[in-house]
Formats: C-alpha cells, structure tokens, sequence
C-alpha cells in the first residue's frame, strides 16, 4: 500500500489530492514540521520533521515523503509523476510526447513559480504582509510571477488544461503551485483564464475532499 508521509498542512496536500484522484488506497502517517513543536526531539513530542523514525524515511527532513511498496520518493512534486506513471488513467502521459510536455510543465512551476509563491505564502503566515519590508517582498514576487501568469495565459487560450484536452497530473502539480499565488487578486484578475482554470482545478471531487481534511487540521 501507498504510505504519504506528511500533515495535510503542507506540500503532502499534493500527494494526497493525487491517490485520491487515482482511487487508491493510501495511509498516512502525520509527520508535522519541526517548527510547529516545541521540542522535536521531546520523548511524547508528536512524529515530527526530526523525529529520528521519519530521517529514516528522508534523511533530508522534509514531508512530504512516500512510500510505495518500497519506493520511497521525497519530492512532492516527482512523487505524483511517479503515481501518475505507475497508476495510469487519464491524469498520466498517453504517450512520450505527453509525458515530455508534463515533466516539463511541472520542473516550469518548480523552478519558475514556486520560489516566488512560496515567499508570499510565508509572509503572510509570519504576519508580516503590512510591514514595509514584507509589502516590499509581496511585491517584488508578485512582479516576478506576472511572467509566469503571462505565460500561463497563453497557453491556456483555447483549452481548458496544460497538456492535452483533459486534467492530467499537469494540471494537479501546477495548481498546487499556483495555489500559493492566490492572495494576489490582481494576477488572476489580470489572467482570466488562469483565474478560470485554476477554479476548474479546485472544483474536483478529490481536491475539495482534500481539502475538507486539510482545514480541519490543527493551524
């Protein structure tokens, strides 16, 4: 069985929108960040980013992990092209042409959205968003991410997904990275069809069902 290693309230929320996409069956194991306890490494301190039973999974110390009848896999993002791969379906490549064009868009969003979303993200969860200097850094990501939206947009014009005519682990990757970008009303006002595509996205079963377990997760 798929074991996901990782709260909900993180990067894990791509993995487990991806299994139930695919309709497997899947455990979970909460591993928390290690910023969110006050002592990691405390005798009843919840499993943790530090706990030495997760560094045995990923030595790295970051969630989300997975295994999957012995692969394990560490990158959220490779893990659903793994899942994708393994489990086929629709959400996976029909052919090599599609699967170049889906790895491609996922290293895009990684390397070119996700530096600069992730920035935002955490200036407002450390309550910094009216300060000079995080309005300064909200600012310069949202400048750098305009191009990507713009790109984005264009690729968007006439179809309703990123590679082929229908929802594929593209789609899934590179909403969970765009995802992080939403406080920035005035891009997707700016982008309509990212705006629409990203609502199309969210409006799945599986990642409203997701995201049901992701808000009531502990803050």
């Amino acid at each position: 069985m798929l074991t996901i290693y990782g709260v909900y309230r993180s990067r894990a929320s791509r993995n487990y929108w991806m299994a139930r996409e695919l309709g497997i069956p899947f455990k979970s194991v909460p591993v928390i960040q290690a910023r969110r306890v006050a002592d990691p490494l405390a005798a009843n301190a919840p499993i943790n980013t530090k706990s030495p039973a997760f560094l045995a999974v990923n030595p790295m110390g970051l969630i989300p992990a997975i295994d999957d009848d012995g692969v394990v896999l560490t990158e959220s993002l490779a893990n659903n092209l793994y899942l994708a791969r393994k489990y086929g379906g629709p959400l996976a490549p029909a052919d090599i042409r599609e699967e170049g064009l889906i790895g491609n868009w996922t290293m895009w969003a990684a390397t070119e959205v996700e530096p600069h979303a992730v920035q935002i993200v955490l200036t407002y969860d450390y309550g910094n968003e009216e300060t000079e200097e995080g309005k300064a850094t909200i600012a310069r990501c949202a400048k750098a991410l305009d191009k990507a939206f713009a790109r984005l947009e264009g690729l968007l014009d006439g179809r309703d997904y990123v590679v082929g005519d229908r929802f594929t682990v593209a789609d899934l990757n590179l909403a969970e990275v765009f995802r992080y970008t939403m406080s920035q009303k005035q891009l997707f006002d700016r982008y309509p069809r990212v705006a629409a595509w990203l609502a199309r996205c969210h409006d799945r079963p599986a990642f409203k069902a997701m995201m049901d377990v992701r808000l009531a997760e502990p803050e």
